[in-house]
């Protein structure tokens, strides 16, 4: 990458204000900046504390859009029972729909009883990219994290017959811990447990379109802006595909680790009612 390599984070501390800090994270410690680094140069503050000091994750990234593949792995393809595409498949995810490292992803009160996981590695976009070759795309990423393209798959296959309700629940993406920026996309292993049971375990050399491709294709259809996250897809061993199928249930924790980030955590809760 072309930016500084770091890992960056958002989060809430009593050293922040109450809309949280970006920050970086190194040795064990968050030094907090003064401003968004995706969008601007940002410098430290001279703040730092260690990392248990953290209240709360924040979504790492605020972005314009979150821009998603589906079918992105031949085996993921196969156990969905769908073609193997020939170009990427895009669909969007609302930017409401984004939640942080620890937070609850919340069962819709509309659709709370096949609600399916789908860990998946997310690119930053880190400058506006427009009509990109596959061999300068890398120039365009600000980093990775971990994201988890959550779906409600009763809408998706039953009852909307399409994608967008589905992955646009509130809390449906949660990404993090943090943005790394140090790190070759092409290899690394990528794992979803399930109260502590592998799920997913695969590599993303196992894509059908890679990173560069998948930046080359998006670019030539919509301008990318600074933020924009995309979600390259999920490999096979979606609660969905599962013989019977595993949905998600209160109290459930679901763990996405991608090698060289970290691992996104979060806990599923019932819908709390909160009509105004």
């Amino acid at each position: 990458s072309i930016f500084t390599k770091m890992k960056y984070l958002k989060i809430l501390s009593k050293q922040t204000d109450k809309n949280g800090s970006y920050a970086i994270f190194k040795d064990n410690k968050v030094s907090l900046l003064d401003k968004n680094p995706i969008t601007n140069k940002a410098q430290q503050t001279g703040i730092s504390f260690p990392i248990n000091e953290i209240e709360k994750f924040l979504p790492p990234v605020d972005p314009p859009n979150i821009i998603a593949l589906g079918l992105n792995y031949k085996e993921h393809a196969k156990e969905s029972n769908m073609a193997i595409p020939n170009e990427p498949i895009i669909f969007l995810k609302s930017t409401s729909s984004i939640t942080g490292h620890l937070q609850p992803i919340i069962l819709p009160e509309q659709a709370p009883d096949e609600v399916d996981y789908e860990g998946e590695l997310c690119i930053v976009i880190g400058k506006t990219a427009k009509n990109v070759s596959e061999k300068n795309a890398w120039k365009y990423v600000f980093g990775y994290t971990c994201g988890n393209d959550v779906t409600a798959r009763d809408c998706q296959m039953k009852i909307d017959k399409q994608w967008a309700r589905a992955k646009s629940f509130d809390t449906f993406c949660p990404i993090g811990p943090w943005i790394e920026t140090e790190i070759n996309p092409l290899d690394f292993k990528i794992q979803t447990r399930l109260n502590g049971k592998i799920m997913q375990n695969d590599s993303t050399k196992n894509m059908i379109f890679n990173i560069y491709q998948i930046i080359n294709y998006l670019s030539k259809q919509m301008t990318l802006l600074p933020g924009t996250i995309i979600m390259t897809g999920t490999p096979p061993g979606i609660g969905f595909g599962k013989k019977p199928s595993i949905f998600l249930k209160e109290n459930d924790i679901i763990e996405v680790e991608i090698e060289n980030i970290g691992i996104l955590k979060n806990k599923i809760t019932g819908n709390k009612k909160n009509n105004i």
